[in-house]
């Protein structure tokens, strides 16, 4: 390896993309296009970094495998920081095989902890424990060492772990200072903000105020009945019912528990229940039968009563019902929530992390975009959606060893 790859890939490990480009940028063998494919990316020209990549992935010989797998690591970074998620996961798997085979640990736990964030952004979040919790990062660079801590962050976010989260990030930003990379720093400092920023609404006693991920912790610890409407159940210390498929069940409930101790109206719940259409015989008779459904499923939790005028709930346990609601809670709020992490999404990658169809998530995207929420640039399979304004971008691309043709 000759000493203008060494440095640049040096350059690169600390977070230099300029300084990498003086060293080989001029330059057209393939360990040379390596390092400007990751250059180019790391100062955010994605299609230039993927050209270059592709070309020195072609460029090395059959004997130069290690080389490849690094390029299609890299590639598949490159596909991650811009949202494409529709590139095969199978051929980070085969990089990643290759790159343990040939005793390249770092790069191989580089590669896994990138497919554990691809599972992560799909919401696949069992499996992406599952793979988290096979290797070790302690032997790791510090750079991927704060990468790796950022993923258990965001897991443990997921999971309504605030302390986990926090911890893990108290980790994440020691280690981004050792490496000394800015834009890894930045990352981890972004992800505090997040982790500071309130996540839901509590509605309690005809009132509501914003909850911290930490306080939504303590409440769902605590032994007050929580009508959870971010996750679609009805839970205590004791159990939890899910309603994940029984929407007009859970708006019943929900509106029961908001306005706990005292019942709602029947034609409330009528017109939350079924569409606002106005109250008949034949839609009291319907309540009656729903009504009837959602006491036997919650008769382990609360008592679902008939009073003079509606419905009321008097739990069995707890002493108080709170209602955990959504920020905001529009019809696209899932679709927002995702374009809101500040990268620009194509809209068939945001129809893979949703689980919808594409041309559902393009009709979502086009509402969206005529009340001014989102906005779109691009032609085409270029397309990509964010929210305005455009936010400011910063990649932590980390495959930064030298690309040598072994």
């Amino acid at each position: 390896m000759d000493s203008l790859i060494t440095a640049a890939g040096r350059a690169l490990a600390a977070g230099d993309p300029l300084g990498a480009l003086q060293r080989v940028a001029l330059r057209e063998d393939p360990p040379a296009l390596a390092l400007r494919g990751i250059a180019m990316a790391q100062l955010g020209d994605f299609v230039r970094a993927k050209a270059l990549l592709r070309r020195a992935a072609r460029g090395f010989g059959p004997r130069e495998a290690v080389a490849r797998a690094r390029c299609g690591v890299a590639e598949a970074e490159i596909a991650l920081a811009s949202r494409d998620l529709r590139w095969p996961a199978r051929a980070l798997d085969a990089a990643r095989t290759t790159l343990e085979a040939h005793g390249d640990w770092v790069n191989a736990a580089h590669a896994r902890t990138l497919e554990v964030r691809h599972l992560l952004l799909i919401g696949r979040l069992d499996e992406a424990e599952m793979r988290l919790a096979q290797f070790d990062p302690s032997p790791l660079p510090a750079a991927l060492r704060a990468v790796h801590d950022l993923v258990v962050a965001g897991i443990a976010a997921r999971r309504l772990r605030a302390r986990a989260a926090r911890a893990a990030l108290t980790r994440a930003a020691a280690a981004a200072r050792q490496a000394g990379i800015p834009a890894l720093a930045a990352e981890v400092e972004s992800a505090f903000l997040a982790l500071n920023r309130p996540a839901a609404r509590l509605i309690a006693g005809g009132a509501e105020r914003p909850l911290l991920l930490d306080e939504v912790e303590v409440l769902l610890a605590s032994p007050s009945l929580v009508v959870d409407a971010c996750r679609h159940l009805v839970r205590d210390a004791q159990a939890a019912v899910s309603f994940t498929r029984r929407p007009v069940l859970f708006a019943l409930a929900r509106a029961l528990g908001e306005a706990w101790p005292a019942d709602v109206p029947r034609d409330r719940l009528i017109a939350l229940a079924f569409g606002g259409k106005q109250a008949d015989d034949s839609h009291r008779a319907r309540l009656r039968v729903e009504a009837g459904r959602l006491r036997a499923v919650l008769r382990p939790l609360v008592r679902v009563s008939a009073t003079r005028r509606g419905y009321a709930l008097a739990p069995r346990y707890a002493a108080e019902v709170v209602v955990l609601a959504r920020l905001a809670e529009e019809r696209h709020a899932a679709l927002l929530a995702l374009l809101g992490d500040g990268e620009a999404w194509s809209s068939s990658s945001l129809a893979v992390a949703l689980g919808a169809s594409q041309r559902t998530v393009q009709r979502a995207l086009d509402a969206l975009a005529a009340t001014g929420k989102a906005q779109c640039f691009g032609h085409g399979r270029a397309r990509r959606w964010l929210v305005p304004p455009m936010p400011r971008f910063t990649t932590g691309l980390l495959l930064s060893a030298p690309l040598p043709s072994d």
